[in-house]
């Protein structure tokens, strides 16, 4: 099922929850909503969902006028954050429960319906839980089952708003991976909503970053984290060092004093340089672009963190940088830096 969400607009009095969006979703993809909160991912998903209307625009599920119908019409599968299970049912009721309220002329027979949630729990690696009740599983066996309940109507998309939020880091990890694999054997048209930029550049066939209600790029996860497309992108997605320059006759000054680097296309005026961190090269003083002291290291598997104290001729910024162990580092060691990559976006 493919989707097509043309010039939506929604405002929540007088705060625009959504600001001209359109977005192309193709059958058979997994779509990561990626952005902080209030940027718009979830109200984007509801009105997909039919649970909330926008106030112009246009959403067609292969071509056709998905806003004429309403959420029960549209055969979408939601799952919550919060998992929304009934805790009076059991696990299999709870996965039954969409196929035993459909209308009778379309309801399954109470055998079929068992063996579809029969199969469905199977899917989920959790057949043997069949008979607890939701207060009795673990909260990464409870999003499974919700994840079950709403395959139980064999929908035509797939809706997650921050499915794994609820959850601690290991399981995330865990229930990410297998997301993924499942995905891949349901083949069903996926969109899933998260500020958790690791879980989207994991799991997504493309990224959509969202801000402000705005769409600031669309692209697969190498292309969002590595071709950044503007300033707010490249903060947001992984971590990088800030620093604001001035761009005047193709060069590139900090604080008064011309860097050694190009100005990556950028116009003429007050800017900000971006350099992740793994892309500021450690070497000695004289041989980078910036110069500054060692503060503090910590060290945590193959890489170090080091804070670093700009030279005051460098602008006198701490920053952090991550380099190899390979490299070590000591506090109070003087070293030069040079960015291997870096983007330069008008301030």
């Amino acid at each position: 099922m493919a989707i097509e969400v043309k010039n939506i607009m929604k405002k929540f009095g007088a705060f625009t929850a959504l600001d001209d969006v359109d977005l192309k979703v193709a059958n058979g993809e997994l779509l990561a909503l990626l952005g902080p909160s209030g940027s718009g991912k979830t109200t984007l998903l509801r009105i997909i969902a039919g649970l909330d209307w926008p106030d112009t625009g246009a959403v067609s599920f292969d071509g056709e006028d998905a806003l004429a119908q309403g959420a029960s019409e549209r055969h979408v599968g939601f799952v919550f954050q919060h998992y929304a299970l009934f805790r009076h049912m059991t696990v299999f009721e709870n996965v039954a429960f969409g196929l035993r309220v459909q209308p009778r002329a379309i309801r399954k027979s109470e055998a079929d319906i068992r063996a579809r949630v029969k199969e469905l729990l199977d899917l989920v690696q959790l057949d043997w839980l069949s008979s607890r009740y939701p207060s009795q599983l673990s909260g990464g066996q409870r999003q499974r089952i919700a994840l079950a309940r709403a395959l139980a109507i064999e929908p035509r998309i797939l809706l997650l708003d921050e499915p794994f939020g609820a959850l601690d880091a290991k399981v995330r990890k865990e229930l990410r991976q297998w997301l993924r694999t499942l995905h891949e054997e349901i083949n069903v048209t996926s969109i899933f909503v998260t500020h958790d930029q690791e879980e989207a550049l994991e799991v997504a066939n493309r990224v959509v970053v969202m801000d402000k209600g705005r769409i600031e790029q669309i692209g697969t996860p190498g292309e969002v984290y590595d071709q950044p497309a503007t300033a707010f992108v490249h903060g947001f997605i992984g971590e990088s060092i800030v620093l604001p320059v001035h761009v005047d006759d193709g060069r590139v000054r900090l604080d008064g004093r011309v860097l050694n680097i190009a100005p990556d296309g950028a116009a003429c005026g007050p800017s900000q340089l971006f350099v992740r961190r793994h892309d500021m090269q450690v070497g000695p003083v004289g041989s980078g672009v910036l110069e500054g002291a060692v503060k503090r290291v910590r060290t945590f598997g193959p890489t170090q963190r080091a804070e670093v104290a700009l030279s005051s001729d460098n602008g006198g910024t701490l920053i952090e940088i991550d380099a190899p162990r390979d490299r070590e580092l000591r506090t109070g060691d003087m070293i030069g830096l040079h960015p291997r990559r870096y983007r330069i976006f008008a301030a």
